[in-house]
């Protein structure tokens, strides 16, 4: 009965907005910036946009080929319909990216940081020219990500303008840790299925892929040190080569996006054994993995020296949730372990994580798991620990009191397989929440929406995923206070509903922004969808 209302709510919602003009007093960006101010003028865009680049990493690729990509976005239905007519004068002829910093290192809190200055040409400039400022090329792409929103076609007159200039915008994000779990465990995604998909988490600032491959159901990916564990895969035709992850990471990075691996240990790893039974305790026990013997760890550390090759992301993940170690206590060489070392199955699960851990910081990584390892022996785990949250609130304010690092993704609100959660409970949800310290609050990295996949495939991940990923985004990106104030009903719900219109525009499917119960296409009036 309760999601019967919430959606006969979010129907009105909907209908009542996709009727409507756009109101002029919002700032169509998303995520809103730092700071901006803007006017009353419209400029007009040349489709021979040319890049000017200056500063010391104005020559990267990285750069070079964002201006394409994004000159590809804006000019996608007029770069044909002026070129028969060299004779118009457009205001914005040339965009001026300057990088201050030749380091182009993507690790967590890298620079992301921009200027973006839009003005209409004085009588001194022969062409027009918008102008992009950032320490690095990561700040540059996000200022790319912004100019490519103001952007806009309009289908009268066939040209692109950008309204209410002069812009100046001076921007940087809240939180350094922005990101979207996919799971490629429970379901298979092609590669180029998660490459739009990191895509698309670019055009909403996000900026860490968390790499859920490996899971009870499937271990889709290459190990060249142990090459029989991809056998755990659903199929031969369902894996992930070494060059595949190569490739991912390569493609991520050239849009300022980390991506943190995950391998959960001790549990969720039935997928192992199919390879290698002696990782099960016994035929009958096949998770969590074998405590008892050395080989387990061997394993362990051999698929890490074989990722930290592809994954230079400071961050991995450790896993450690929802393990139940009951069957290690009715497994006769696992009991007889742990009565020769005095130990109980919680204890000796501490000491799975704890191993685990240790493997993981010799290779140079910092660790992080699920919350359950800070909820069972917070006293006794790494302190260079981030904890991952996820079962509910108040878990990040108890990490932090303690020292320890932590990223939200509170399940309530930040799970994307769970349909039921509207757009505006994703967008309250806050991961400063009842933490007051201005210490402990930097202790909170960021956060993270979770894309689980029991119930979602190729055909439905991206509808699943948007717009209210995008939610989220901005409560990571944005100032607090600015987002926070006045009706978001008003406020927020207009600008997210065209940023899904941006989304579908741009070939990401993004679902109504406020009906996650139907698969279909929208069709009332207002709908953005593309036949």
């Amino acid at each position: 009965m309760k999601s019967y209302i919430l959606l006969l709510l979010t129907i009105c919602t909907f209908q009542l907005y996709s009727s409507a003009e756009l109101d002029d007093s919002l700032t169509y960006v998303w995520p809103l910036p730092a700071k901006f101010s803007s006017g009353n003028n419209t400029l007009s865009v040349d489709p021979e946009l040319s890049l000017v680049l200056g500063g010391k990493g104005g020559d990267s690729s990285i750069v070079k080929d964002g201006f394409d990509r994004y000159k590809k976005i804006i000019f996608k239905h007029s770069s044909k319909s002026y070129s028969v007519n060299k004779r118009l004068v457009f205001d914005i002829g040339i965009l001026k990216i300057a990088v201050l910093s030749d380091n182009d290192e993507l690790q967590l809190g890298v620079d992301e940081s921009y200027l973006l200055h839009v003005e209409k040409r004085n009588g001194q400039s022969i062409i027009g020219e918008a102008y992009i400022e950032a320490n690095t090329v990561y700040g540059a792409l996000r200022g790319l990500e912004t100019f490519s929103q103001l952007c806009a076609f309009d289908y009268e007159t066939k040209a692109v303008q950008i309204y209410k200039a002069p812009w100046y915008i001076l921007d940087k994000p809240r939180f350094a840790f922005r990101g979207l779990l996919l799971d490629t465990s429970r379901h298979y995604l092609p590669v180029g299925v998660i490459k739009q998909i990191i895509e698309s988490m670019s055009y909403a600032k996000l900026n860490v892929f968390h790499w859920h491959i490996i899971d009870e159901e499937s271990f889709p990916l290459e190990v060249p040190s142990y090459p029989n564990l991809w056998k755990g895969s659903y199929t031969k035709w369902e894996r992930y080569t070494v060059e595949d992850a190569y490739e991912i990471v390569n493609f991520a990075k050239m849009r300022g996006i980390n991506v943190m691996a995950e391998i959960d240990v001790p549990g969720h790893a039935e997928s192992w054994g199919t390879g290698y039974p002696d990782l099960w305790p016994s035929p009958s026990c096949r998770e969590p993995l074998d405590v008892a013997n050395n080989f387990t760890f061997d394993v362990i550390s051999g698929i890490m020296t074989d990722l930290r090759k592809i994954f230079p992301f400071g961050l991995f993940h450790l896993g450690g949730d929802e393990v139940n170690t009951d069957c290690w206590n009715s497994t006769s060489h696992v009991k007889q372990w742990l009565l020769d070392h005095n130990m109980t199955t919680k204890e000796a699960y501490q000491y799975f994580v704890l191993r685990a851990q240790e493997i993981a910081i010799s290779k140079g990584w910092t660790p992080v798991n699920w919350e359950e390892t800070f909820n069972t022996f917070a006293s006794n785990l790494n302190p260079r620990t981030i904890v991952h949250n996820w079962l509910g609130g108040g878990v990040c304010a108890k990490a932090v009191a303690k020292g320890f690092r932590c990223i939200f993704s509170n399940q309530g609100f930040w799970y994307l397989d769970h349909l039921d959660v509207p757009w505006y409970e994703v967008y309250k949800a806050e991961p400063l929440e009842g933490i007051n310290d201005t210490s402990m609050q930097e202790l909170v990295l960021g956060g993270e929406v979770c894309m689980w996949a029991e119930r979602s495939d190729t055909s439905v991940v991206q509808q699943t995923i948007w717009p209210r990923a995008a939610a989220a985004a901005e409560r990571l990106w944005s100032n607090r206070e600015t987002i926070s104030s006045g009706n978001i009903t008003l406020t927020a719900l207009p600008r997210l509903h065209y940023f899904r219109c941006l989304l579908n525009r741009r070939g990401v499917q993004a679902a109504p922004v406020t009906n996650y119960y139907a698969r279909q296409p929208p069709t009332g009036p207002g709908s953005c969808y593309e036949q």
